[in-house]
């Protein structure tokens, strides 16, 4: 197997030991806490708790922090309503969903700004305009990517029903299998596509804010209960990842040799990612409200979420901006 490639067995192994490898011994009078991503693969997202973990930030501000990536948002969302995470990571468009859908959850800080998806090609692709008339892949209709692949059409003045196809997938190894089959040209994805483009399997040929504007990718949430009761906790839980944050920044190269290790990644990869994510890490956290109306508008309009509830209800300013 060449020393790039990672195979399904190889991630799923890996993600299958997450849990048990990312249990901390607890340092003497530390506080146990669990932080959860919606997913592992996706540097971005995971990368900050990764890098505030194996630095010993966590443990800098009292915390024993264990980290727990899941199989999707609505698995960490029933954990972190739970009680058993405090602080959750996710595509930030889960909580306008969530909200909509009644959950007592507020977004507490941004955790990547703008738009990170990218849309990733077949090696013969070379310009948006020779995917009209091709499929573009996607996780499931009605997904955020969804949404994306039809913004991209409607910008390029094709429908999205007939100048395009747009197929739901699932998940990258179904993505991989089509675009090889040459089922899809393309298809919508996170920072992973680096992993993907540094394979030859695909290439990195927009990151999606060149199509969404206004956006914010991923946040920090807490449950109302946790804001309420915990709230030391989850502040110094968000100034070890904002601490982490800027050392990504500063020093990707570090930073890409500690993710490399828990994602199964080369760390080639994630610095493919970095050039992809690292311009969008957020400084202090601050939630931009016009941003998150441009969201709630998309999702409205593409009939995600049926109700416009009032923007201040999905977020809170207690904890931004982070002071580290």
């Amino acid at each position: 197997m060449p020393a790039t490639s990672i195979s399904r067995r190889r991630f799923l192994a890996t993600a299958a030991a997450i849990p048990a490898a990312l249990r901390p011994r607890p340092a003497r009078g530390a506080t146990a806490v669990k932080i959860g991503t919606a997913v592992l693969g996706d540097y971005s997202m995971a990368g900050p708790v990764i890098v505030a973990r194996e630095r010993g930030l966590f443990a800098r501000e009292g915390l024993a922090a264990e980290f727990v990536p899941f199989r999707g948002g609505p698995d960490l969302l029933k954990a972190v309503m739970a009680g058993e995470i405090l602080v959750g990571i996710t595509g930030s468009t889960d909580i306008l969903v969530f909200r909509e859908a009644g959950s007592p959850i507020k977004a507490i800080a941004t955790h990547t700004e703008g738009n990170h998806f990218t849309l990733n090609v077949a090696p013969d692709v070379h310009t948006v305009a020779e995917l009209k008339g091709k499929a573009i892949g996607v996780t499931r209709v009605g997904a955020t990517t969804w949404i994306f692949a039809r913004m991209l059409a409607k910008r390029e003045g094709w429908d999205p029903d007939t100048d395009v196809q747009v197929v739901g997938l699932g998940g990258l190894d179904a993505q991989l299998a089509a675009l090889a089959r040459k089922e899809t040209a393309a298809y919508v994805w996170g920072d992973g596509g680096a992993v993907t483009e540094l394979q030859g399997k695909s290439k990195v040929l927009l990151r999606f804010d060149a199509v969404t504007g206004k956006w914010i990718s991923q946040i920090q949430y807490a449950s109302e209960d946790a804001i309420k009761t915990q709230a030391d906790l989850i502040r110094r839980a968000m100034r070890a990842m904002f601490t982490a944050l800027k050392l990504m920044r500063e020093n990707p190269r570090e930073a890409a040799e500690i993710c490399s290790r828990t994602l199964g990644w080369p760390p080639e990869a994630v610095l493919g990612a970095h050039k992809i994510s690292g311009p969008l890490l957020p400084v202090d956290g601050r939630i931009d409200v016009t941003a998150l109306a441009v969201m709630q508008g998309t999702l409205l309009e593409y009939g995600v979420i049926k109700k416009k509830l009032p923007l201040e209800e999905h977020f809170t300013r207690e904890f931004t901006p982070v002071k580290i």
